[in-house]
């Protein structure tokens, strides 16, 4: 992500925890007392949120000394340290929360989008995120899902054409699928991805050469046999990209991914993460 994205989400969050200021740490640490700390994860994990973390440190102390032994995307074992600290105890406690809140909502994305990743070796289908996101974080969450190995799809509506289900009960109406593909091409340079549910509307759309095509919800042998209805289909040596989506779980992805489909998009990596497990501690000088 970008260094001015990261400082203007970070400044949010701080003005949010922070108010005004932290009353009981500003009672009971004197200005001038130093101490050392170490953030560490008590459970095995992929990291993500250390930029994040680091940025939390220097806007509440310019000068705190922050170290870090993981970078974004390494795996890290149980009570691995991913970062030291050293500096004003004022600024380590009072923005203990708020980088450990980061650490462990990133990295809970990017771990889960690791086990997805995994889960379909030796097949080649890349592990797409969606537009399931928090409201105002997306940007964030798809930086985590590339941290685990994952692929961002369109960011936003502008970003591409994508037909799905409730476009396409309109424009059946009207005309063939086929004939939409070539109206959706004539219009806009971007590329086209259209939704099918169905064998035969996969047949009737190939024709027109789209980009993409997104297959929802079909079962597995509806899959195999869209892989080898496409490969017959071609312009100019090249095929439309086939995305299987709908349903996907850490159970049925290998499976999904063995049917020679060239993408798999799951809604769960950004709405349905598990928080890890952080914490940090003082050290004793």
């Amino acid at each position: 992500m970008k260094k001015k994205d990261i400082h203007r989400i970070v400044h949010a969050a701080l003005k949010e925890d922070v108010g005004r200021g932290d009353i009981t740490t500003n009672i009971l640490v004197p200005r001038s007392h130093k101490s050392r700390a170490v953030i560490f994860f008590k459970e095995e994990a992929v990291v993500c949120g250390a930029l994040f973390a680091a940025e939390v440190f220097h806007q509440l102390e310019s000068d705190l000394q922050v170290v870090m032994e993981h970078k974004d995307g390494d795996r890290v074992s149980k009570g691995g340290v991913v970062m030291r600290l050293s500096g004003r105890t004022r600024a380590i406690l009072t923005g203990e929360r708020v980088a450990l809140n980061f650490f462990s909502y990133l990295t809970a994305i990017a771990t889960h989008t690791r086990k997805f990743c995994d889960a379909v070796k030796p097949y080649h289908a890349e592990i797409l995120d969606t537009r399931k996101t928090t409201p105002g974080q997306r940007a964030m969450e798809r930086y985590a899902v590339t941290c685990g190995g994952g692929v961002n799809h369109r960011f936003n509506l502008d970003a591409m054409v994508l037909m799905k289900d409730n476009h396409r009960v309109i424009s059946q109406k009207k005309e063939r699928l086929a004939d939409t593909v070539r109206r959706l091409h004539s219009r806009t340079h971007k590329k086209v991805e259209i939704e099918v549910d169905y064998l035969w509307e996969l047949k009737d759309i190939l024709e027109a050469h789209p980009e993409m095509i997104l297959l929802d919800n079909m079962s597995v042998d509806d899959l195999k046999k869209a892989v080898r209805l496409t490969r017959k289909f071609s312009a100019d040596g090249k095929r439309p990209v086939l995305e299987a989506s709908g349903g996907v779980t850490l159970d049925n992805v290998h499976t999904i991914a063995s049917t020679g489909v060239d993408r798999i998009s799951v809604g769960s990596l950004t709405n349905s993460r598990k928080a890890i497990d952080i914490s940090l501690e003082l050290l004793d000088e």
